[in-house]
């Protein structure tokens, strides 16, 4: 069955197609899928992951044509971020 990778960084995305034997779960799909290579500070430990959208476990079984999604955490500088106005505030 096809799957879908897909992973995001700063000025870098991958998206990846790949081929998997039914009964694969999502830790196998990305591990089969070289990702973790690519990019190696990926720590699946500490990362959520999720199949369209949604936060899935390592050892969900996928379906065909499922996109698991590798999240990374965000961080804004609050010296480059504009403060939003309460309203009232004066």
């Amino acid at each position: 069955m096809q799957i879908g990778i897909a992973y995001s960084e700063p000025g870098q995305q991958l998206w990846v197609n790949i081929e998997v034997p039914e009964a694969t779960t999502v830790a196998e799909g990305i591990e089969r899928s070289g990702i973790l290579r690519q990019f190696p500070d990926i720590d699946l430990e500490r990362q959520k992951v999720g199949v369209f959208g949604r936060l899935v476990r390592l050892d969900a079984v996928l379906k065909p044509g499922d996109r698991i999604e590798i999240y990374r955490a965000i961080f804004a500088d609050p010296e480059t971020v504009p403060r939003r106005q309460l309203e009232g505030d004066d």
